[in-house]
């Protein structure tokens, strides 16, 4: 029996351990509560085609044109024609998803469940539990499920480094904060699946919990597994002036936006208004708060009503009403914020890195589902199909790791596929040879220092200069805390690659190209120079380390 040991306990992580316990024995390590991850913190649903009138075929269709072209068709396919039956496995272990006005509750008949519209969907097909609480509602039925089998979860521990022996995972060192203080022991493991959730709290303005430090991200990079897609950041348009984020859900019952006079904007932007990508609307609203001198602009829910609003969304409800606004007679300030990072470390549908016997999923992976702009609740799908499908393939001996993507040469614009490229981990209008972002210089740097930073430079609209200033800023830094052992090795390879590419794409955005460049229609990744060994190079990526 082989030991799979899996880091997080977000909805990828608790699946994937579900998933491989049905054969190996199986150990969670969570810094924090097994449900304190940003699962339980998703107020949006769950995007499958469940429906008799929808189909996978559309929910690809509606996936592809969010993701700016750098969606990979080949893993949006397996995304969308999985999902239906991955929604049915939740409800086998105890989801129960929200029923449509006179149906019967609980119910497992999809005829009986609620759907909702969100941005970019052509469906109404977005699945709630608990209203606003979909994410806390499956992450705890997951958990429950954990507890009841035989999985050994160790809450309150940090894995510090992921052990590659010989070309291959062999397991990870713990950290485990105790009475009598830090204990460090290093497991053994045959599979290590990286489940630690995404990276938000690199930026001051996030909708993401404190632990979303993108550990495993750089856990991954530690151990020689190339990242992809690190430039695409995607913001949330809508998170209160005060902290706390309003779902998207919320215009997609008919909310708009109006500017500090009252008046809607978002119909000069873009036809769909309120329901345009997130991307878009994000930038609306950022360009908005400019001209009215940084004053947040206004979310009116009004014309829902507060009985609509107090059953429809009771965690939203009991927040904005904490503010001292009753969002049922007038309209609530919102901004936008960090949301959810498309990057990561590079992976198939089944959450294979490069490095053998190292997966990574949920948001710590980048599979090319989202490309350049994940539609709106795809991403609880992606970590519940592809956390079933690594959880399922982990511990197996003669699984082979993801090749390295090739070296970037020339670019071609194909209508059909999308490749992933390896390119240098620092832009070349800094340095010619490839420096590890691990290095640490000689300047103190803490994690709100970094934050700022991240936030001028790396932000919705983002311009040349400024990333290539905090580029050269982050050059000689070295951490000063432990939150920022993570985020600033995280935060030199973001600006990497936002400088790297030199168009407008999706959640990307740079002020000096603002346009989009088909020549880059392209996914970059990169690996740690002193990680790559010839265990990891074929022939075709030879030279493709600088």
């Amino acid at each position: 029996m082989a030991h799979v040991l899996v880091i997080g306990s977000g909805m990828a992580g608790l699946v994937a351990a579900l998933r491989a316990a049905r054969h190996h024995q199986v150990t969670i390590v969570t810094k924090d509560l097994l449900t304190a991850g940003s699962t339980s913190w998703a107020q949006g649903g769950i995007a499958a085609a469940v429906f008799p009138d929808d189909s996978a075929a559309k929910h690809a269709h509606d996936t592809l044109v969010a993701g700016a072209g750098l969606s990979d068709p080949a893993a949006v396919d397996v995304l969308c024609t999985e999902g239906p039956a991955r929604v049915h496995d939740l409800v086998s272990l105890g989801v129960a998803f929200d029923p449509a006005p006179g149906a019967v509750s609980p119910s497992a008949d999809v005829n009986d469940w609620a759907r909702g519209l969100e941005a970019a969907h052509s469906v109404a097909r977005v699945l709630h539990a608990g209203g606003d609480a979909t994410g806390r509602v499956i992450e705890h039925a997951l958990a429950a499920a954990v507890r009841e089998g035989r999985i050994l979860a160790r809450e309150f521990a940090r894995v510090t480094g992921i052990d590659v022996r010989d070309g291959r995972v062999a397991g990870a060192v713990v950290e485990t904060l105790g009475e009598s203080g830090t204990q460090v022991e290093h497991l053994d493991a045959d599979a290590v699946i990286i489940a630690t959730g995404g990276n938000g709290r690199l930026y001051r303005h996030t909708t993401n919990p404190p632990v979303a430090t993108g550990d495993g991200v750089l856990l991954a990079y530690a151990a020689g597994a190339a990242l992809a897609d690190l430039e695409f950041v995607q913001f949330h348009p809508t998170v209160l002036a005060g902290g706390g984020l309003v779902s998207e859900a919320v215009r997609g019952e008919g909310a708009t936006l109006l500017d500090a006079d009252g008046r809607r904007f978002m119909l000069e932007v873009d036809p769909r208004a309120e329901l345009a990508p997130r991307d878009i609307v994000a930038r609306a609203i950022a360009r908005q708060m400019r001209r009215q001198d940084g004053r947040p602009v206004l979310l009116d829910a009004t014309m829902l009503g507060a009985e609509v609003l107090a059953r429809r969304f009771p965690t939203i409800d009991a927040l904005v009403r904490a503010t001292g606004v009753d969002w049922s007679r007038e309209p609530v300030p919102v901004t936008p914020a960090a949301h959810y990072a498309m990057g990561g470390a590079l992976t198939d549908m089944d959450g294979r890195t490069t490095v053998p016997g190292l997966f990574a999923v949920g948001e710590t992976g980048s599979t090319g589902v989202h490309g350049a702009n994940r539609l709106a609740s795809n991403s609880l799908l992606e970590a519940l199909v592809v956390g079933w499908r690594a959880g399922d393939l982990a511990g197996n001996p003669d699984l082979e790791a993801l090749p390295l993507p090739g070296a970037l040469s020339t670019i071609q614009d194909q209508a059909f596929t999308v490749d992933a490229a390896l390119t240098s981990p620092v832009p070349v209008e800094l340095d010619d040879t490839a420096v590890d972002a691990l290095r640490d210089g000689t300047t103190d740097w803490s994690a709100d220092d970094i934050r700022d930073r991240a936030w001028q430079a790396l932000g919705l609209e983002r311009e040349g200069e400024e990333i290539a200033r905090f580029a050269r800023e982050l050059a000689d830094a070295r951490p000063a805390d432990v939150e920022a052992r993570s985020l600033l090795p995280l935060a030199r390879l973001t600006a990497a690659a936002a400088l790297a590419r030199t168009e407008s794409r999706g959640a990307h955005f740079r002020t000096d190209f603002p346009d989009t460049d088909p020549a880059q229609r392209i996914r970059r990744a990169v690996v740690r120079p002193e990680s790559v060994g010839p265990e990891l190079l074929t022939p075709s990526t030879e030279g493709a380390r600088a």
